[in-house]
């Protein structure tokens, strides 16, 4: 049995019966979360130096920069969701459709940008 008005489900008020999907994908970008901080931390402890040259070919090194790249995703996506749980929870009206567009587009841009960021210094591009 379906909740609401076809009316309200129209206007997005009734059940999308996505619930379980997005709070499983939630707390898995959670675990990756902490398991790529963990690496993050300890990978950076170990560095005999943290002067730009030891660190860019720190970066450089394809083990190190793919779990960059799965680390910014990861935040970016569990950022993403979290915020728009907040969102659909607590703006009622039009607004709630120009936030969560304004939150996909910024969460995009940065996560592109950061992206770009590791795979120029990974690939060895000139700075």
């Amino acid at each position: 049995m379906r909740s609401g008005t076809s009316l309200g489900r129209v206007r997005g008020l009734g059940s999308a019966r996505e619930g379980a999907h997005h709070w499983w994908k939630h707390r898995l970008t959670a675990g990756s979360n902490l398991f790529l901080m963990v690496w993050l931390v300890v990978s950076i402890a170990r560095q005999p130096s943290f002067d730009y040259v030891s660190m860019k070919m720190w970066l450089s090194n394809g083990w190190v920069a793919l779990p960059m790249a799965l680390l910014i995703l990861s935040v970016f996506t569990h950022f993403r969701m979290g915020l728009q749980v907040v969102i659909e929870d607590y703006q009622h009206d039009e607004a709630r459709v120009v936030s969560l567009v304004l939150l996909n587009a910024f969460t995009l841009g940065l996560g592109a940008i950061a992206l770009f960021s590791i795979l120029k210094i990974a690939l060895g591009a000139a700075a």
